[in-house]
Formats: structure tokens, sequence, C-alpha cells
């Protein structure tokens, strides 16, 4: 996708950082991350309308810790400076940063002097910082004090910095923040939504493919159908050949019940069983990144006998990469906060397969995908399916994947989401699903011992997948959800829920 004129956010290492650039294009802004040192050339190319300096877990006074001129980006565009950012500022543009007395972590109170747009004079925020900025440097006021005095804002007439996270839901009013800034300093206008995000992505991949045929990779979820029905609208029936493969992998009854919803939705789809080839790949595999690699050869393999079946001259490889899953395989651009894990379709493709390769959504993220398959008349029961990972259920059994975990799981899920909908609670989740543990526990179960695994159950809430909360069932649920298993499912004698938010973990559990 080509560049729209927006704001660049410099990642310090903070794992908060592509959260900035969510919540400036929640705003209307369009935002991207890039490393910390990325050449002053590219910001020029950029042209943004602003920078923003994200935090980051250093100090910015020890030798080693990511440092840039901050002089020469204040040059280019203005600077909003946050948590760390604040610190470097204050430290390059000639302030005093030092170790404070008490730690800041967790919520706190900011008292300001001078309010930011329609903030009240104290304000609930999240922070999480060991280091304060003494003194402002010269042309710098500060505007705003923690509950414990430090410095928690300043300003001066191109810069703005605040010591405490706005990007974080826990921050109240913290949009509030970045708006005012990209308004009042920057002087942009908001412009960032679906029917200007799909216009372009449109003209685009007309642009990009032109008479050529491109193949689709199909995983079922809402990111790679909104790519497939896009292209379709854009080229034409004839010219995008969608490919959905049963890798054995999937929840039940999935495989049939959405190639028949891609025929009613009107793609050229074609089913390919293999089955066989991806269980061949994963056997005797445990380790959780060599079984997303396994997976993604296959799919790669799949992918190009496929391309021989089909009419037309391929020329194209088509996936619903999304922008979260480039920030956790790479790090942003090569900044640094750390690789979390790889993904299957992150990466590029193998030279043999000579295919150029169209990720129209590689930059956006997952509700924004969700507003443009509203826009191009996808149902509502295919946007509002919870996220799926595209290793499906072998990441969700942990150690070795074999029929028989895959059959506990299919069975167990098949409860769990049943229920869900069941309750009316399917549509208050962001994600659910069951992880089969590779752990054995004793039970009793029809008067007799039995020695069987143990199923977890996870339900997370979330905006976008980049930070997540566990969901507060009633107990009587969880209860239900429980005895259905244990009695239902052979193999399972005990069930656990899940109860850690993301971070510290990440919402699969592989």
């Amino acid at each position: 996708m080509k560049k729209e004129r927006g704001f660049l956010v410099l990642d310090f290492g903070s794992q908060l950082t592509q959260l900035i650039a969510r919540r400036l294009r929640e705003l209307g802004y369009y935002s991207e991350v890039y490393a910390y040192d990325v050449s002053i050339e590219v910001i020029k190319e950029l042209n943004p309308a602003g920078i923003i300096l994200s935090g980051g877990p250093s100090s910015v006074y020890e030798e080693g810790s990511p440092k840039r001129d901050v002089k020469e980006l204040l040059e280019l565009a203005p600077v909003l400076g946050i948590c760390y950012g604040m610190q470097l500022l204050a430290f390059q543009m000639g302030g005093i940063v030092q170790k404070s007395d008490h730690r800041e972590y967790g919520f706190n109170r900011v008292n300001w002097k001078e309010p930011v747009g329609n903030i009240p004079d104290s304000q609930k925020v999240w922070m999480s910082h060991g280091d304060i900025v003494k003194a402002p440097p010269v042309g710098f006021r500060v505007v705003a004090h923690s509950e414990g005095g430090h410095p928690a804002a300043m300003k001066s007439d191109r810069a703005w910095a605040v010591q405490f996270h706005p990007e974080v839901a826990h921050t109240e009013m913290g949009s509030e923040i970045l708006k005012s800034w990209a308004l009042e300093v920057c002087h942009l206008q908001p412009n960032w939504n679906a029917p200007h995000i799909l216009e372009r992505l449109t003209a685009e991949v007309r642009e990009k493919v032109g008479n050529d045929h491109v193949l689709v990779g199909l995983s079922g979820g809402v990111d790679s159908s909104v790519v497939a029905t896009m292209l379709t609208k854009a080229l034409g029936a004839e010219q995008v050949h969608c490919v959905f493969v049963d890798n054995g992998l999937l929840r039940k009854n999935e495989y049939e019940d959405v190639l028949q919803m891609y025929h009613q939705i009107g793609l050229n789809v074609m089913g390919v069983d293999a089955k066989a080839e991806f269980m061949a790949a994963l056997a005797g595999v445990a380790d959780p990144e060599k079984k997303r690699k396994a997976i993604g050869r296959v799919f790669i393999e799949v992918f190009e006998k496929a391309k021989e079946k089909l009419p037309g001259s391929v020329k194209w490889l088509a996936q619903g990469t999304l922008y979260p899953d480039v920030i956790e395989s790479t790090s942003a651009h090569g900044g640094p906060s750390q690789v979390i894990k790889s993904h299957h379709n992150v990466g590029g493709l193998p030279e043999r397969m000579n295919l150029g390769l169209v990720e129209p959504v590689r930059w956006l993220f997952k509700d924004e995908v969700r507003e443009i398959g509203k826009m191009l008349g996808l149902p509502a029961n295919m946007l509002g399916r919870h996220p799926f990972p595209g290793p499906g259920l072998a990441i969700r059994v942990l150690g070795e994947v074999n029929e028989e975990s895959l059959r506990i799981m299919r069975d167990a899920d098949h409860i769990f989401i049943s229920k869900l909908r069941e309750k009316n609670l399917y549509h208050k989740i962001w994600q659910a699903f069951c992880v089969l543990l590779p752990v054995k526990t004793v039970g009793v179960q029809g008067d007799g011992r039995t020695y069987d695994q143990v199923l977890a159950l996870r339900a997370v809430t979330s905006q976008d997948g980049m930070t997540a909360d566990w969901y507060p069932f009633e107990f009587e649920f969880l209860r239900e959800v429980s005895n259905e298993i244990t009695n239902k499912v052979r193999g399972v004698n005990r069930v656990v829920y899940d109860v850690t938010s993301k971070p510290p973990a990440t919402i699969e559990w592989e």
C-alpha cells in the first residue's frame, strides 16, 4: 500500500509501541511504526506530519541505550515523546534525567496546570517508569505533575511529552492527548476511515495486478476472506482463484461449513484435501516454532500444486497478512522490540514459486479489516468470527500433534464455543478456544480411576489483539462447560481456566 501522510512512530523497545499507531488510526490518522534508528532519508521520504517517540525499557543516560538526534527530527516535524520518549527528548535537548527515588508503575493520577483538550485538571493514567525528568530543557515548561510530584508532561512550541502512556486503555481520555497534539501542534485533519482505505486498496490492487491472475490462500478467517472478496470485486472472479485447504487442523465441521459460505458469497474457490501432507509434516514435532514453520512450508507446497491446476497464468499469491502478524514475527522494521512468534504467512515466498506477493491488508489492524468487510457486504457471521490462527489446532495442542489430540480438541472446542453462543457471550469476547496440555492427572469417572489429560479454556477481550484481558465468566458458566467437556470428551478428566492478560502472556499459548 502506498504511504498515506500521517504519523511516524519510532520504536524504542516498548511492547506497547504498536498501540500508539492503533490509537491514532482510531482517531482517523494513518500511522506507522519504524525502528528508532531508521535513516533520516527514509523519514524525509515518508514526510510525516508528526513523529512520536515511544516508550522503552532503557535509561537514556546509560551507555548503549537507544538514542537518536531529536533536534534533527524536530527540524522535520513536530514531536511527541511518551515515557522513555519524554526522557529522551529532555536528555537530548539539555534537560536533566535521573533515576527516581520511587518508581511509578500502574495507575497514577496526574494533575494538570495546563489541561490538554477536554481533559480535566486531574486525570487517571497508567505509568511504567523508574526514571524521571528532573529538570526540563530550555524552551520547555512542565504542565503536569504525578501524585509523587514528578513532571508528568511538558510542552514547547513544537514538541509535547508525557511520562505516562496515553495509548493504553487504562489511561482515562488518553486518546484526547493524541488528538490534541495532532490538531494543535501538527495541524493535521483526520481522513483515515474505511471508505478511504477501501478506495485506496482497490486502486492499488488494480494497478499492481493488472490483467494477471491471482491465487488467494484462504484460511476461513476474516482477513483472508476480506482480501479474497476485495480482489474479486476489484479484478473479477475469472482472475481471482481462491484455494481453501483442509489441513486437518480445522475445528469441527469447519471445512465443509466455510467452503459452502465461500460459494455463497460468490468466490471462485477450490477446496483441497491436504490432511495427510500436514499430518506427515507434523509427525514427531513438538516445538511450537518448528510446528509453525512446518505448516508454512506445506501450505506453500499445496499452493504450488494448486497453481498447476488453475486456468490462466497465475503470477500472484494473495494473503491476509495483518500488521500484528508482521509486528510479532519480525519486530517492526528491525526495531529493539523483541520478536514474539513467527507467523506462517510472514516472510515472503520461495523463489521457485515465481509468484509476486499481494498483501493488501498488511498494514491494517483486525478491526480496520472488519470495517472494510462490512463495506464489501460480507455477512456478519463471517466478519464476527473469532480470530483463528493459520496453524490452526496445531498450536492449541501443546506438544506433538496427532489424530487423537485433534479429536479431543475438536470435540471440546465445539462444546465451549456452542455454550458461548447459547448464553449470548460469543460476541462479547474477542477470542475463545481450548488448549490441550501435555499433562495427565488422576481422576475419578464412572467410579473408576482415570489418568487423562488436562484441558485449558481461554477467553479474552481486546480491541486489536495487541493487548487483551481474560473474560470474567460467572462461575456457573464455567461449571457447565467443565461438566459437559469431562462428561462427553473422552480423554479429558480436568478443565482449568486461564486468567492471564496480554501482556504478560500472549493470547495463544504457542
